[in-house]
């Protein structure tokens, strides 16, 4: 069955069946292995995309379920004002293995898209995604370095 979904700006037919995870559309299909597969049951938050803006596990989500919404991966986050979020995980050498990484940063990323007034104390309360390495002490100071006018 053809599907058409938008993915990073871009409308993509893809032959999957609808129940196909949106992860398996997006790296098997697509070649845009960012999102990583982790744990299959949306725990870890390794496959993170944006769905409409908002950060999702891939891995739960139906490529149906992305018809009619535009899907954002690591790949396309560069062309957006939310790119800095990358350059601060850059600037506090957050990455040790990286294979967490495009995931954590799609999902702060996505929760400064939708809370623009939250503090760094919110984005760090609402990031649930799990990092194999341990990195969290480097995230944490990745974040504090989007908001430069405050701490917290």
């Amino acid at each position: 069955m053809a599907i058409k979904i938008t993915v990073n700006g871009q409308e993509r037919r893809i032959a999957a069946d609808p129940d196909t995870p949106l992860l398996w559309v997006l790296r098997d299909e697509l070649r845009l292995t960012g999102a990583k597969f982790g744990c299959g049951a949306g725990q870890c938050g390794a496959c993170t995309v944006h769905l409409n803006g908002a950060p999702v596990r891939s891995c739960v989500v139906p490529v149906s379920g992305a018809v009619g919404a535009d899907v954002r991966t690591i790949e396309g986050l560069a062309d957006t004002p939310l790119a800095r979020v990358q350059d601060a995980w850059l600037a506090a050498q957050v990455p040790q293995c990286g294979y967490c990484q495009p995931g954590m940063i799609m999902a702060v990323a996505g929760i400064l898209a939708e809370s623009p007034a939250a503090t760094p104390a919110e984005v760090r309360a609402r990031l649930t995604n799990i990092c194999r390495c341990g990195t969290y002490d480097r995230i944490a100071q990745a974040i504090d370095t989007l908001f430069p006018a405050t701490t917290g």
